[in-house]
């Protein structure tokens, strides 16, 4: 394959969405999309995916039938369903592209389906937040036909790209264990800046940590961090019940992954909070909020 010119993409959210405006400008005018939440004409992902003029599909067989570049996109939980639902829809040789934080087995579980139905499989694993590089952002790709496929990736704008193993599963390990750090990080912070802004102490735990971790501005860093989890909690709690998986398929227990996608799923109850510019008054709206709920039960 010379160069892609239809892309399929599976799953409209946050990714999709930034993907698609981006292979749109790299040139590409063919450009498909399928999500479960499509049947919903009224649904944001639908009104996404008209106003960005990307054609919706009525089905993921039918969204994938000609394209060269299907991307899958989809939440962690769906990434074996996305795989299963185009495995043998495909065109023999066209590439599929599996962005998901999922753990090594499950990206493994996805190959053999996607590779047993004539296609070839890419893990994929994005190394940042998806802004503000986008198509660009530091991504680690896997598997045997990774080498293959990363020249085309380039074209499209996939700077940041690498292949980093011919075996799949060890550019998604990297990403889980990456996670466990990130993700924690946000659950942490959350759960002691909270708890200290209820003995009003918050002012001293952050003074501490730049003793002792120095950065530039750690009140400023907590409330990206501790906002990051209000906004995104469910989807980061179930990347990380897959981290907590990748731990389990190491031989390990994994108790403060576990833990963290408890608290990142706690978090996600609180939305709104995230709105407010100032860290103390985002711990004072969760706070104000939890404490109501608890006393109403």
């Amino acid at each position: 394959m010379s160069a892609i010119e239809h892309i399929c993409l599976i799953g409209f959210g946050e990714v999709g969405q930034t993907l698609a405006a981006d292979f749109k400008a790299a040139g590409i005018t063919q450009l498909t999309a399928f999500d479960l939440l499509f049947k919903d004409r009224e649904s944001t992902c639908t009104r996404a995916a008209v106003e960005a003029n990307v054609r919706v599909a009525s089905s993921a067989v039918e969204a994938v039938a000609t394209a060269d570049l299907v991307v899958s996109a989809v939440t962690a939980a769906q990434d074996v369903a996305a795989a299963r639902s185009v495995a043998g829809s495909m065109k023999p040789g066209a590439y599929f592209l599996d962005v998901n934080s999922v753990s090594p087995g499950v990206k493994a579980q996805s190959a053999a389906l996607i590779d047993g139905g004539g296609a070839r499989y890419v893990e994929a694993a994005i190394m940042s937040p998806i802004n503000p590089k986008r198509v660009g952002s530091p991504m680690l790709f896997g598997g045997k036909h990774a080498a293959a496929f990363l020249p085309l990736a380039q074209q499209l704008g996939f700077s940041g790209a690498e292949v980093f193993s011919d075996q799949i599963g060890r550019a998604s390990a990297a990403k889980m264990c990456r996670s466990v750090m990130i993700k924690g990080m946000e659950a942490l912070l959350t759960e002691s800046l909270l708890t200290a802004r209820h003995y009003g102490v918050e002012s001293t735990v952050i003074d501490s940590l730049r003793n002792l971790f120095p950065t530039s501005d750690w009140s400023t860093l907590a409330r990206y961090m501790i906002s990051r989890s209000l906004v995104h909690g469910r989807r980061r709690a179930e990347e990380m019940r897959e981290v907590a998986q990748t731990v389990s398929e190491a031989g390990l227990q994994s108790l403060m992954s576990s833990a963290c996608a408890q608290r990142q799923d706690w978090a996600a109850s609180f939305r709104d909070a995230a709105s407010i510019e100032e860290l103390e008054a985002m711990l004072d709206a969760v706070l104000s909020r939890a404490k109501a709920e608890k006393s109403s039960c």
